[in-house]
Protein backbone atom coordinates (compact mmCIF):
# COMPACT_ATOMS: atom_id res chain seq x y z
CA UNK A 1 0.00 0.00 0.00
CA UNK A 2 1.34 3.40 -0.99
CA UNK A 3 0.65 6.27 1.40
CA UNK A 4 1.06 10.02 0.89
CA UNK A 5 2.35 12.55 3.40
CA UNK A 6 1.29 16.15 2.81
CA UNK A 7 3.11 19.11 4.30
CA UNK A 8 1.48 22.51 4.01
CA UNK A 9 3.70 25.53 3.51
CA UNK A 10 3.30 28.97 2.04
CA UNK A 11 5.48 31.16 -0.13
CA UNK A 12 7.25 32.62 2.91
CA UNK A 13 9.01 29.25 3.36
CA UNK A 14 10.28 29.43 -0.20
CA UNK A 15 11.46 33.00 0.34
CA UNK A 16 13.22 32.01 3.58
CA UNK A 17 15.00 29.06 1.97
CA UNK A 18 15.64 30.84 -1.34
CA UNK A 19 14.49 27.70 -3.16
CA UNK A 20 11.88 27.17 -5.86
CA UNK A 21 9.02 24.89 -4.76
CA UNK A 22 10.32 21.84 -6.66
CA UNK A 23 13.79 22.11 -5.09
CA UNK A 24 12.34 22.69 -1.61
CA UNK A 25 10.14 19.59 -1.86
CA UNK A 26 13.05 17.47 -3.12
CA UNK A 27 15.20 18.74 -0.24
CA UNK A 28 12.45 18.00 2.30
CA UNK A 29 12.19 14.39 1.05
CA UNK A 30 15.95 13.98 1.26
CA UNK A 31 16.07 15.40 4.79
CA UNK A 32 13.29 13.08 5.99
CA UNK A 33 14.94 10.01 4.43
CA UNK A 34 18.39 11.01 5.73
CA UNK A 35 17.12 11.52 9.28
CA UNK A 36 15.31 8.17 9.34
CA UNK A 37 18.47 6.53 8.01
CA UNK A 38 20.60 8.35 10.59
CA UNK A 39 18.32 7.13 13.39
CA UNK A 40 18.68 3.56 12.14
CA UNK A 41 14.96 3.29 11.47
CA UNK A 42 15.42 2.80 7.74
CA UNK A 43 18.00 1.09 5.55
CA UNK A 44 19.87 3.09 2.94
CA UNK A 45 17.96 1.23 0.22
CA UNK A 46 14.57 2.11 1.69
CA UNK A 47 15.68 5.72 2.33
CA UNK A 48 16.83 5.92 -1.28
CA UNK A 49 13.37 4.84 -2.44
CA UNK A 50 11.62 7.24 -0.04
CA UNK A 51 13.43 10.31 -1.36
CA UNK A 52 13.37 9.17 -5.00
CA UNK A 53 17.12 9.31 -5.52
CA UNK A 54 19.40 6.78 -7.16
CA UNK A 55 21.35 4.30 -5.05
CA UNK A 56 24.53 6.23 -5.88
CA UNK A 57 23.14 9.73 -5.30
CA UNK A 58 21.62 9.16 -1.84
CA UNK A 59 24.81 8.23 0.04
CA UNK A 60 26.70 10.99 -1.78
CA UNK A 61 24.07 13.53 -0.60
CA UNK A 62 24.28 12.59 3.08
CA UNK A 63 27.35 14.67 4.02
CA UNK A 64 25.66 17.76 2.54
CA UNK A 65 22.82 17.34 5.09
CA UNK A 66 25.15 16.44 7.95
CA UNK A 67 24.62 12.67 8.01
CA UNK A 68 27.37 10.06 7.90
CA UNK A 69 26.90 6.70 6.20
CA UNK A 70 27.87 5.00 9.45
CA UNK A 71 24.73 6.29 11.21
CA UNK A 72 22.43 3.84 9.49
CA UNK A 73 24.29 0.81 10.84
CA UNK A 74 22.65 0.70 14.27
CA UNK A 75 21.36 -2.56 15.68
CA UNK A 76 17.64 -2.85 16.46
CA UNK A 77 18.39 -2.67 20.22
CA UNK A 78 19.98 0.77 19.71
CA UNK A 79 16.82 2.18 18.15
CA UNK A 80 14.54 4.07 20.45
CA UNK A 81 10.87 4.17 19.50
CA UNK A 82 9.28 7.52 18.80
CA UNK A 83 6.49 8.56 21.16
CA UNK A 84 3.08 7.99 19.57
CA UNK A 85 2.39 11.74 19.36
CA UNK A 86 5.67 12.34 17.51
CA UNK A 87 4.89 9.60 15.01
CA UNK A 88 1.55 11.19 14.21
CA UNK A 89 2.90 14.72 14.25
CA UNK A 90 -0.04 15.58 16.45
CA UNK A 91 -2.48 14.67 13.66
CA UNK A 92 -4.47 11.49 13.15
CA UNK A 93 -4.63 11.92 9.36
CA UNK A 94 -0.91 11.77 8.55
CA UNK A 95 -0.98 15.35 7.32
CA UNK A 96 1.46 17.89 8.72
CA UNK A 97 0.59 21.55 8.65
Amino acid sequence: MVRTLQISYDDSVLLETSLPAEDFEREAKLLLAAKLFEMGRMSSGMATELCGMSRAAFPMSLPRVGVSLSYGRKTPSMRSPLPVEAERGGHQTGTIG
